[in-house]
């Protein structure tokens, strides 16, 4: 009657699977041949529904129980698709997360293991470059994360009694599954790391390392699929007991296969190039794999690669994390520098990250510089030329780190090479005013301004050249520029970034056609001596300009002709 009813309203074909759902609860005691049939009748149903809560727990006891039944691929496989895309929220309807979960547990049982979930991942993204679906990467990345929590969930819960108890009796025992190894010696001093029990760890074992001075903790994973490291907010809740210092936690004995299966999933989703703007911001705060951060990393954009970085001050985000030293960092730092040299090479070449390198990781960059990594030694270069550096000694210690190599003596003396050249560029005389003729290109202005001295110059136009964003290397060397005339010039948002931070000086910017955006525009805060500004005919957005004209006090001449401003 259900399937045949011309109505169309949702609790006509709820009804029977509710009661399908209540005579299975009746009925405990069914072969698993009539597990099949029922699954195989009801199916129709499940086309256009989601199941109820309780059939739910009986797909999932049938796909625990039976991963290899082809009941698995011909009718859960339609219904889990049908949840990816249409579910809205996990939070009202668990046990369909659950379900989905276990699905895909499911498939990983098959004679072809992940290459079944691979394919699955790819089905639902779609052949072509776009996922139709919006629905589908948050709800898998929901899966995903669930089902790692679940590992972990026992741990969890056991350093919150512990915290619990800690408050109310200092002596007390963990419960189980927490189990300790040693007592504390009689008396520590009181700045060093406790040590490691020396037993073997079995399968499947956190060792907690607890650290009396500050009360925080290290985890360290033994074994399992995805090496050594673990998500370092896990305890940020435990309360270390004086009669603590060593504990082991035994993780479940699937964990091996959770873990595998859902983390290869999160790093399958990092090959995507249109879902990977949203897992970098989902994943933000959630470790996922090395893959996955190599290749936010090298994603141009903005909102992917951004995600590496702390969300807010005092907070490391993972590329501090995987800096050496690091909880994250299990490589000698080849990842953090592998971060650092495509951030640097994207939009992250500016004086405010290396500032941020300098005052955070300072020490981690001169270690890596130290054992020949050009990146490195490039980073401590500029923080030379840019004056990031104030110590004396720092400074002094950097050129020593620079001079114990091959490629960082040779990079030094480069830079030394720049910075004659530099004073001579900025000796006062020359020109006060200089216009480039048409078609001149960055290497161009950059011959130009190595043949004489500039100190004078206070008016440049580049208007109609094919300079881009590279000749702001040039641009930042000029002392007195006021004036800075970009007119259809390929100038663009990463070469505006850069002036706001050297060039505060700047009265007068001529931006009128070029590719700049919202992104790069928003820098242009930080110029105050800006008096007059001409967008016409650029990306502005209208909150933008509300933006600028609220931070820049000095602004009185303004064009935004043609923009969304307008």
């Amino acid at each position: 009657m259900a399937l045949t009813s011309p109505l169309q309203d949702e609790s006509i074909h709820q009804a029977p699977l509710h009661i399908i759902s209540t005579l299975l609860a009746e009925n405990s005691n069914l072969s698993t041949q009539d597990h099949e049939n029922i699954i195989l009748a009801i199916a129709p149903l499940l086309e256009n529904n989601h199941p109820p809560p309780d059939l739910c727990e009986f797909f999932c006891k049938h796909c625990r129980e039976r991963p290899r039944s082809m009941v698995v691929i011909e009718v859960f496989t339609p219904v889990v698709q049908r949840i990816l895309k249409h579910n809205m929220d996990f939070g009202k309807c668990p046990r369909l997360r659950l379900f989905t979960q276990e699905y895909i547990l499911a498939l990983n049982e098959l004679n072809a293991g992940m290459e079944v979930v691979k394919k699955f991942v790819h089905s639902m993204h779609g052949p072509t470059g776009q996922c139709p679906h919006p629905r589908v990467l948050p709800n898998l990345v929901a899966v995903c994360l669930a089902a790692i929590y679940s590992c972990y969930e026992e741990f969890i819960n056991s350093l919150k009694e512990i915290r619990n108890g800690c408050q109310q009796q200092n002596d007390r025992k963990p419960p189980m599954p927490l189990r300790l190894l040693r007592p504390e010696p009689p008396t520590p001093p009181s700045a060093t790391l406790l040590p490691l029990s020396t037993n073997a760890s079995p399968p499947h074992e956190i060792l907690v390392e607890l650290e009396r001075n500050n009360n925080s903790a290290n985890v360290r994973r033994k074994g399992g699929p995805s090496g050594g490291d673990s998500e370092p907010n896990l305890i940020d809740c435990l309360l270390v007991s004086p009669a603590v210092n060593t504990l082991s936690i035994q993780l479940p004995a699937q964990a091996d296969r959770v873990l595998g299966c859902f983390a290869l999933i999160l790093k399958m989703l990092s090959d995507y190039d249109d879902w990977r703007p949203a897992l970098a911001i989902f994943t933000h705060t959630v470790h996922t794999s090395a893959h996955a951060y190599t290749r936010f990393a090298e994603d141009p954009r903005q909102e992917v690669h951004s995600c590496l970085l702390s969300v807010r001050s005092g907070k490391d985000g993972w590329f501090q994390l995987y800096s050496p030293g690091g909880v994250a960092c299990d490589d000698d730092g080849e990842l953090f520098a592998s971060m650092v040299h495509i951030l640097m090479g994207s939009c992250y070449k500016t004086k405010k990250f290396l500032l941020s390198l300098a005052e955070n990781k300072l020490g981690p960059c001169m270690l890596l510089a130290l054992r020949g990594n050009q990146t490195m030694v490039e980073i401590l270069c500029l923080m030379l030329e840019y004056n990031i550096i104030d110590n004396k000694d720092t400074q002094l210690q950097i050129i020593s780190t620079l001079e114990s190599t091959q490629v960082g003596l040779r990079m030094y003396e480069q830079l030394c090479d720049r910075q004659r050249e530099l004073k001579e560029l900025q000796r006062k005389g020359g020109p006060t005013r200089l216009t480039l003729p048409s078609k001149s290109t960055d290497a161009d202005l950059a011959r130009l301004l190595s043949s004489g001295s500039f100190g004078n110059l206070e008016n440049l136009s580049l208007a109609f050249t094919n300079v881009t964003s590279a000749c702001a290397e040039q641009l930042i060397k000029l002392p007195s520029l006021k004036q800075l005339n970009l007119w259809s010039t390929q100038f663009g948002d990463a070469g505006l970034r850069l002036l706001s931070e050297h060039l505060a000086c700047l009265q007068v910017l001529n931006l009128c056609e070029t590719p700049v955006t919202d992104a790069g525009l928003l820098a242009l805060s930080s110029m105050k001596s800006l008096c007059s500004l001409n967008m016409n005919s650029t990306k502005l957005t209208a909150d933008t300009y509300e933006d600028l004209k609220a931070k820049l006090p000095n602004l009185k001449d303004v064009d935004v002709r043609y923009t969304e401003a307008w």
